[in-house]
């Protein structure tokens, strides 16, 4: 253990924590945040599918992060979830990374202070739970004692996670504690958008996620909107 860096020392210092999973979720953000020298962390489930969830999140910039992946699809956590590699982008401003989503890095610059970040697959296996974020405010790589005891961090956090989400089986399963109705508009707007225009939940989803993009909002927001039916979608338009 004296191996360890400072954060997988305090994962490991956690033991089997009977608290509900946010807030061990929250407490692993927090102890990762802290021994990494970061300034946020998040922890997001399902993260490469539409079930996306986000569990915890230090800050509201650490949840400004997580959303604009959400509503845009595409950033350095999707990609992470995708390929299950990390992916360390030291400076979004300069990073050649970011070409791969580029409008990401855009609302990122917009909408926040962020210029570095960092995320981990929590990956055992074939089962691919979600993903660690952490972000920086000032540019920079982790160095390789810190990229270590990230690395091993995010290996503790999956083991600490995966218990809660696995059936006798082994097999991934849902959350015990209905966190995968975090976003419940989402999840109604995409219903009502469905029955409004006769198509799939995908493709549903898929036009939340136009109007977003097209209007500069977050999924989110455009979701409360279908659902308190300030906003409607006909057809190829929608009507406020």
């Amino acid at each position: 253990m004296s191996d360890r860096g400072a954060a997988a020392r305090a994962l490991l210092a956690m033991g089997r924590d009977t608290a509900d999973d946010r807030t061990v979720a929250l407490r692993i953000c927090r102890a990762c945040a802290a021994g990494l020298d970061v300034d946020g962390a998040a922890i997001s489930i399902h993260t490469a599918s539409d079930t996306r969830q986000t569990l915890a999140a230090t800050d509201k910039t650490a949840t400004v992060l997580e959303e604009l992946q959400f509503t845009l699809n595409e950033g350095a956590c999707v990609e992470a979830a995708t390929t299950g590699n990390p992916v360390l982008v030291p400076d979004l401003l300069h990073s050649t990374e970011v070409e791969r989503w580029p409008v990401f890095a855009a609302a990122v610059a917009e909408r926040t202070q962020v210029r570095a970040l960092f995320a981990l697959p929590l990956q055992w296996g074939a089962v691919n739970l979600g993903v660690l974020d952490l972000y920086r405010r000032a540019p920079g790589r982790l160095d390789d004692t810190r990229q270590r005891d990230a690395l091993d961090a995010a290996d503790i956090a999956t083991v600490m996670l995966l218990g809660r989400v696995t059936d006798p089986d082994g097999q991934a399963g849902d959350w015990p504690d209905g966190t995968a109705l975090s976003r419940p508009e989402i999840h109604q707007a995409t219903g009502m958008v469905l029955a409004q225009l006769d198509t799939t939940a995908p493709d549903a989803l898929a036009r939340l996620r136009g109007h977003a993009f097209a209007h500069d909002r977050l999924l989110i927001d455009v979701a409360r909107d279908v659902v308190t039916r300030r906003l409607t979608f006909y057809d190829d338009r929608e009507q406020p």
